[in-house]
This record gives structure tokens, sequence and C-alpha cells, in this order.
């Protein structure tokens, strides 16, 4: 890829209002990414304003200068498996051993407030996942995070998906650990250098472990958490999903005992993970991922009814709660195509929403998202 169509795309990656789906849907449309922010300039009547050329090309100088690189979607060396979810970050910021990208990854999460036992657990299985040549791959994170990656350094295969910048430390106590992911392991970050992390940046962050991973592992999760909503993308994936058990008096335990019951691997130790660890993608093991829309059943009547939809009652179907797109198409008359044509159009205009998981939400109305944890 030329300087010219790298700086390109990371300007209109940081165009406001444009995400990961608009990204790849408007390049399809529109030919190149040079085209694209031509038509954003004409038909985006000031809702869609890229940053000014000098802006990204200071932010893309200042990551190359810090020793890192940038990763684009559809080019080597972007992680093959991460380009394979939908809304795949189109541009991700990398500083360390980029060689990680290539080998079998497995991702280790759970609770901040991890308790002594899960930590030990984490710490102890990532180093022997790590030890294998498993690239252990978690958010640096309090807790079963910052256990995982630690253990992982031990054999420098660890990779730190972070929901700031690259120069932003967080945690601040893991401030000297992730100096050290970068020194011998990997981190990558989708936000821009210098952003804090806000609590809407870590599901767009857990998108990334799971999607970077063939396996991901949960370390206790208390239900409705951040760890779970790396589960649920996990799954939707395809990728295996496993579940350390632990105590039902211990509420850090309940989510994760409740994957074990959806189907999740029961895991002990790092062997219950290499045993069962496949190539590549396959089907989601969890019989209904947490957070996930029931499957739509409807009578003769209602499905009459949605035959009758039109492009322009799209928007009925979309409300204040996340919903996939997969739902929205079940309960239209729409090809997909078109659909899909008109959410982007929807989209554009401001009026829904693109979130990770392939799920989309009104604009301009109270939010119901699950809250990280």
């Amino acid at each position: 890829m030329t300087p010219a169509e790298s700086l390109a795309r990371l300007r209109l990656a940081r165009t406001e209002g444009i995400g990961p789906q608009n990204f790849s849907r408007l390049l399809e449309r529109h030919g190149s990414t040079a085209a694209v922010l031509r038509a954003l300039r004409a038909e985006g009547a000031g809702r869609f304003n890229p940053p000014a050329p000098g802006a990204v090309e200071r932010e893309h100088d200042a990551v190359l200068a810090l020793g890192g690189a940038w990763l684009h979607r559809g080019t080597d060396p972007y992680p093959p498996l991460l380009a394979q979810l939908e809304d795949a970050p189109p541009v991700l910021a990398a500083l360390g051993d980029l060689s990680l990208l290539a080998g079998r990854g497995v991702a280790v999460v759970g609770a901040r407030n991890a308790s002594a036992g899960g930590r030990r657990i984490a710490e102890d299985m990532a180093e022997e996942l790590a030890g294998a040549g498993v690239t252990v791959t978690s958010g640096l994170a309090r807790g079963i995070d910052t256990a995982a990656h630690t253990g992982a350094l031990r054999h420098r295969r660890t990779i730190a998906a972070i929901a700031g910048g690259l120069d932003v430390a967080y945690p601040p106590e893991n401030r000297d650990l992730q100096d050290r992911i970068a020194e011998v392991g990997l981190l990558l970050a989708e936000a821009p250098l210098g952003t804090a992390p806000l609590a809407r940046h870590f599901p767009r962050r857990n998108r990334i472990v799971a999607g970077l991973s063939l396996g991901v592992v949960v370390v206790e999760a208390a239900p409705r958490s951040g760890t779970l909503i790396t589960a649920r993308l996990g799954a939707e994936a395809g990728r295996e999903i496993y579940a350390v058990p632990g105590s039902p008096l211990d509420p850090r335990c309940r989510g994760s005992n409740d994957l074990l019951r959806q189907g999740a691997h029961l895991c002990e130790t790092a062997a219950d993970v290499l045993d069962t660890l496949p190539a590549g993608p396959g089907l989601a093991r969890l019989r209904a991922a947490p957070g996930r829309p029931a499957p739509s059943r409807e009578p003769a009547r209602a499905q009459a009814t949605r035959e009758e939809s039109t492009p322009s009652e799209l928007l009925s179907l979309i409300g204040p709660t996340p919903v996939t797109v997969d739902e929205v198409l079940r309960r239209c008359h729409l090809t997909a195509s078109t659909a899909r044509a008109a959410l982007l159009d929807l989209e554009l205009a401001g009026l829904i929403e693109a979130l990770p998981g392939n799920c989309v939400v009104r604009s301009g109305i109270q939010r119901t998202d699950e809250p990280e944890g």
C-alpha cells in the first residue's frame, strides 16, 4: 500500500460517524478511498467532515516515531482472523512484535475484581499456552487480564488490545506492564493517539480480543459483564468458548458458570484448551450467547405484515436496544443487499448507529447497551 493510500484510509477511519462496516461498504460503493472522501464532501452536507490531512499525517507519523506500524484490513500483516469480522477495524495502530499476528491465538479474559485463585489460574494457564506456542490475547484490564498477560510474557507471546491510544496507559498501574508488552509482545489500538478510554470504547476493544483468537477462555465473570460481551462476540464469530468453573456462592463466577450451561467447554488447565483448539473458526458452540436476541417466532399473520414492509419502515424495526442486522433482515421482505444499502443510508443520515457485533441502534434516543464490566 502506498503512503498516500495509507493516509487516505486513516483519514476515512478517523471521520466522525463512519464506522467499520460503513468504511467497507463505502469503499465497495465508490471504488477507492479517494472517491469515498470526495463523495462525503459532496453528499455529507456538513455531517461527515474528514479531519484535515495535516492532522492525520501528524498522527500517522507519530505512531511511526514510536516504533509502531499501521495495519490496514485486507493487506498484510493485518490479522486474518480479525479480518473475518464484519465490523473489523479498518485501521489499527500496532507497537511491538508483528509476527505474533500470524500464529494461533487464544483470549484469556475475566473479572477485574478477580479472586486470588482466579488470577493464579489465569496466569498459569496463559504461561502454559504461551509455552506451547499459542499467543495469549487479552484487554490489559485489571484482574484476570493482567494475570494472563503476566503469565504469557514469560514466553514473549501476548497481545494486548487496548481501549485507548497506544500512548495512554490504562489502568495507570499497568503502565510498566503495557510498556513491557510493547517491548516483547504486541499492543494494538483502534483509537487515535492520546485517547483516554471511555465506557463506550471497551466493547470495541472486546471484539478485537475475540476476533484475534481461535478460542476465548473465561476465568470468572459476573452476569452482564464486559467479559461476557467478549464471549458472546467470540461465539458469534464461530470461536471456541471455554469457561473455568467456579463456586456458585461467588458472584464473580455466575457468568462463567452460565457459559458452561450454554455449552462452553469446561476448562481447568491449558491442556483442556490445547486438546480442543481448532485450526480455524467453526460453528458457535453456545446454544444462545448471552445478550443475543431470541430467534423470531412469528405467526402467519405477523409474517404477512412483515412482507408488506418497505425500506422506509426499516427504521421502525430499530429501537433504543441494540438489535442484530440479521434480525432486522428477518423482519423485512427486502433482499439482504437492498436492506443493507438502506441501513447504510439510514446511518449516513444519522438516524441509526452501527455497533460492534453486527448490531444497530436508533440514534438520538436513550440507549440501553450492556454495561462494561
